[in-house]
């Protein structure tokens, strides 16, 4: 499980986080929603480590991630998996190398034993024959899934996706929910996803955290949200929706 505990992060004179208490628990996928600009990004920036947080701490599994030595959060890096947004693949790397690189990164496995895993997690994202393609090769909803195989190379306890779904169809989107909600469970992962998806919310959703200017405004699961009486929350998912129909 990973805890934030009274988050405040500000940039310059713009608080962008107020104190904000969330858990992101382990077998279940924990979608982060809000409207651009409500702080939900640099919530996870903070979670994951990228910013650091002016107040509050960050609590991996009992582990306080602002107390740690360089050494402590270099492991503590090595238990993360990291879905970023477009896949973020090595366009000069075939699939293989690209899923190999945190591999030779933070592990002194031999060859075979790097390339089992690579073989692994490929047939983990149905692209068992996919070792040899560059990325330039891939579409969109193949360069997600590699970026999800290379995501889970070293058998992370935490998984961060940023806007997996973003420029997918709606048929691929739905297949990037289930393969990582399968994932998480499969392999009992604390996974964060950022989104703004409703789709997913809806469908994959079994912790959801709304944030809005800044602060944690709701809490709940798939089958609450739309139930929910909170007015903020609904103009968020009518503006969603709507703004899915135009497009």
């Amino acid at each position: 499980m990973i805890e934030a505990r009274n988050i405040s992060k500000s940039f310059g004179a713009k608080q962008v986080l107020k104190d904000v208490t969330v858990s992101f628990e382990p077998g279940k996928t924990n979608l982060i929603i809000g409207q651009s600009g409500s702080g939900k990004t640099v919530l996870m920036k903070c979670v994951v480590g990228l910013h650091e947080v002016d107040q509050g701490e960050i609590d991996y599994d009992g582990r306080i991630y602002s107390s740690m030595k360089i050494k402590e959060k270099r492991n503590i890096r090595k238990e993360l998996g990291m879905l970023f947004q477009g896949g973020a693949l090595f366009d000069s790397f075939s699939v293989q190398d690209n899923i190999m690189f945190p591999l030779n990164m933070f592990t002194k496995q031999s060859f075979k034993e790097k390339l089992d895993r690579v073989n692994f997690c490929l047939e983990r994202v149905n692209l068992g024959d996919a070792n040899e393609l560059m990325p330039s090769e891939l579409s969109g909803g193949m360069i997600k899934r590699v970026a999800i195989a290379r995501a889970i190379s070293l058998k992370p306890k935490y998984l961060f996706c940023d806007e997996p779904n973003s420029g997918l169809d709606p048929m691929t989107a739905d297949h990037i929910d289930k393969l990582i909600s399968e994932i998480t469970k499969d392999f009992n992962i604390t996974t964060i996803i950022n989104t703004h998806d409703m789709n997913s919310v809806l469908n994959i959703g079994d912790k959801i955290a709304y944030i809005y200017d800044g602060k944690l405004w709701w809490e709940g699961n798939k089958d609450e949200v739309m139930k929910a009486n909170n007015k903020e929350l609904e103009q968020f998912i009518f503006s969603t929706e709507l703004t899915k129909r135009i497009k």
